[in-house]
C-alpha cells in the first residue's frame, strides 16, 4: 500500500458462495492507477470485483481497500468508490439524465455537512455541459441508446468524485463507438484509480498492471503485455 493509503492488499482470501468455493487463496497488494482483471467466464474475475467494493464478504482472509475493510467499514468505503456493472440498468433509478446524476448526489457530503440542493444541481449541469450527453438532459434515462445509458451510469459514479472505481466489464454489451468512449473517460479522463474487469485484452493492456484468475484462483500479477500474453496461451 502507498505512503497515501492507496492500494489494494488481500491476503489469503476465499469465497464461498451458495456451498461454492469461488475465490481461493487469494493474496495479493495492488498500487498502480489502473489494473486489468482478466480471465475466462466463472475464473472468480466478477467475484474479486465486489469483494473489493464490499458487494461479497471473504469467508476467509483479508481485504483492504484504500486502507479500508469494506466489511466492516462499508459506508466509509460507498463515500471513496464507485462500481460500474456492464448492465447500466442495473444502475439507472430516475426517470431523466439530469434526476439520474441528481439521484447519486442524495446523501453526499462535504466538509461534513449534506450537499444543498443548489450545490447538486450546479454539479449536475456542469458534467452534463462537458459530456456527450449535454442536449439529454431531461431525455429518458430509458430512451437512450445503449452506449448512452452506459456513459449515463458512468457519469453517475464519477460525479460523486471517487478515488477508486471498479468496472465490471463496462464495455461488453457495447459497439466499438461507444467502447472507446467509456475506455477514454475512464483510462485517460477521469483521475480516480480504476480497476477494469474486461474480456477486452486490448482495454487490458492500456492498463498499468494487470493480474489473472483461472478457476478461483489469482494465477499471475505483473506487466499487461506479460499476463495477456499467458492469458492467450493457456486458451485451447
Amino acid at each position: 500500500m502507498n505512503a497515501d493509503g492507496t492500494g489494494i492488499v488481500l491476503r489469503d482470501v476465499d469465497v464461498d458462495l451458495d456451498g461454492h468455493r469461488v475465490l481461493e487463496g487469494v493474496s495479493c497488494e495492488l498500487d498502480a492507477r489502473s489494473i486489468a482483471v482478466i480471465g475466462p467466464n466463472g475464473s472468480g474475475k466478477s467475484t474479486f470485483a465486489r469483494l473489493l467494493a464490499g458487494l461479497v464478504a471473504p469467508t476467509r482472509g483479508e481485504v483492504r481497500v484504500h486502507g479500508i475493510d469494506p466489511v466492516a467499514e462499508e459506508r466509509r468505503l460507498r463515500e471513496r468508490l464507485g462500481f460500474v456493472f456492464s448492465n447500466p440498468s442495473a444502475q439507472l433509478v430516475m426517470p431523466t439524465v439530469r434526476e439520474d446524476l441528481a439521484f447519486s448526489l442524495r446523501g453526499r457530503r462535504r466538509d461534513g455537512r449534506r450537499l444543498a440542493r443548489a450545490e447538486i444541481e450546479a454539479r449536475v449541469e456542469a458534467v452534463l455541459a462537458d459530456s456527450p450527453l449535454a442536449d439529454r438532459g431531461d431525455a429518458p434515462a430509458f430512451s437512450l441508446s445503449g452506449g448512452q445509458q452506459q456513459l449515463l451510469a458512468l457519469l453517475g459514479v464519477l460525479i460523486t468524485d471517487p478515488e477508486l472505481v471498479i468496472a465490471d466489464e463496462p464495455t461488453a454489451l457495447l459497439d466499438l463507438v461507444n467502447t472507446r468512449t467509456i475506455a477514454t473517460i475512464l483510462l485517460d479522463v477521469m483521475p480516480a484509480r480504476l480497476v477494469l474487469v474486461t474480456h477486452d485484452l486490448d482495454l487490458a493492456r492500456r492498463c498499468e498492471t494487470a493480474v489473472r484468475f483461472e478457476a478461483g484462483r489469482l494465477v499471475q500479477q505483473g506487466p499487461p503485455d506479460e499476463v495477456v500474453a499467458a492469458y492467450l496461451a493457456s486458451v485451447p
